[in-house]
């Protein structure tokens, strides 16, 4: 028996392939509850220093997975993020990852245009080689989010901007945590 392979057929393996290990990474993501979150991989854009989780130590951290081609990014998510940074600058931080698991890439200009349309007021950096930290931390899709507490465990995924799921089930975990620590 003679196996024939063309160019398209080894695509169409090679594609598959890499379509079961994307799957196979988000279904053994490394991240649990009450467990250390694991370094991202991310890369800058505007030039300033990629930060350590361990940089953000002494308290919590709010973490936005997005993508400036998601509608729900731009419209719920970035604003909801902004307000975090807003009403709780003293007490949170936060920092975005632009994840773009479809593999297209956005100039420097789409970056900053992004970032002045949106007042975007959180630090944000790249995914590196698109989705490495989208895939190890198992997100749902974007936006997804991370709420790790101040020794850098984490606390709270959920994938979702919904304003009646995602945000408010998020937005109350936050004040839930505050009020914890508060009792402490």
């Amino acid at each position: 028996m003679v196996f024939y392979f063309n160019i398209k057929n080894i695509l169409s393996i090679v594609f598959v392939n890499l379509f079961f290990l994307k799957f196979y990474k988000i279904i053994q993501n490394l991240i649990s509850i009450n467990q250390p979150l694991p370094n991202w991989s991310i890369e800058p854009i505007f030039g300033n220093e990629v930060p350590k989780i361990s940089d953000f130590s002494g308290k919590p951290t709010l973490v936005l997975i997005f993508s400036l081609g998601c509608p729900g990014c731009l419209g719920r998510a970035i604003p909801f993020a902004n307000r975090m940074v807003f009403e709780n600058e003293k007490n949170l931080n936060v920092i975005g990852i632009h994840s773009n698991f479809e593999g297209v890439d956005f100039t420097l200009e789409k970056f900053q245009k992004a970032k002045d349309d949106f007042f975007i007021r959180f630090d944000f950096f790249k995914d590196k080689n698109y989705d490495t930290t989208f895939l190890d931390y198992g997100a749902g899709g974007t936006p997804h989010w991370l709420l790790i507490d101040e020794n850098g465990n984490l606390v709270y995924s959920i994938f979702g901007s919904d304003p009646n799921n995602g945000l408010l089930r998020l937005d109350l975990k936050i004040k839930e945590y505050f009020q914890k620590e508060i009792h402490h």
